[in-house]
């Protein structure tokens, strides 16, 4: 269910009501941790819908480059979900906004956006990453999240739809009423 559209210079940006692992977009976003460790939230949703082949993809990755920091991203297939590709993007843990969590979100999501973007995928959606139990504010995180989008907009070559999935009514109306919808 769609609670809010706009077009964003090329762009048309979704606040949509669902579960992500059901959202028939190019590409998903799974809030991950830096060790691409499927074991709770979104992460482990997406691993029970679209396969455990989705967690050995994401292992063979960590073996093979490292943890990935906060704010930057990994890629994988997307097993048995209707999206081709997850992107695994590691947002901050919440410490007070003292540990620069707001430029590690932004670079979340602005660096999904370029990845999904750069392997020429067209419609791409995300779930509220670090507003979980990584404990980020969310209406701070719906400003940031709403401001990277703007900002990719202008730089955008492929992307035509940016969805953002929320399971829960109240904070998809919330994120609406935050960026002025």
């Amino acid at each position: 269910m769609t609670i809010f559209e706009k077009k964003i210079n090329n762009i048309t940006f979704k606040i949509v009501v669902g579960d992500i692992t059901q959202e028939d977009t190019d590409a998903i976003v799974n809030a991950a941790n830096s060790y691409l460790s499927h074991g709770g939230g979104v992460a482990a949703a997406i691993v029970k819908a679209g396969g455990y082949n989705i967690q050995k993809e994401s292992d063979d990755y960590i073996k093979k480059n490292g943890i990935i920091k906060p704010g930057e991203v990994a890629i994988t297939t997307g097993g048995n979900l209707k999206a081709k590709y997850i992107i695994h993007a590691v947002g901050p843990v919440w410490h007070g906004g003292f540990e620069n969590e707001e430029n590690i979100l932004y670079n979340a999501i602005f660096n999904s956006l370029k990845k999904a973007d750069n392997i020429n995928l067209n419609s791409i959606s995300f779930p509220a990453i670090s507003s979980g139990i990584f404990g980020y504010p969310f209406d701070n995180a719906c400003k940031i999240y709403f401001k990277a989008v703007k900002d990719f907009s202008k730089i955008s070559k492929n992307i035509k739809e940016i969805r953002f999935c929320l399971i829960d009514k109240n904070k998809a109306n919330r994120f609406k009423e935050i960026i002025g919808g």
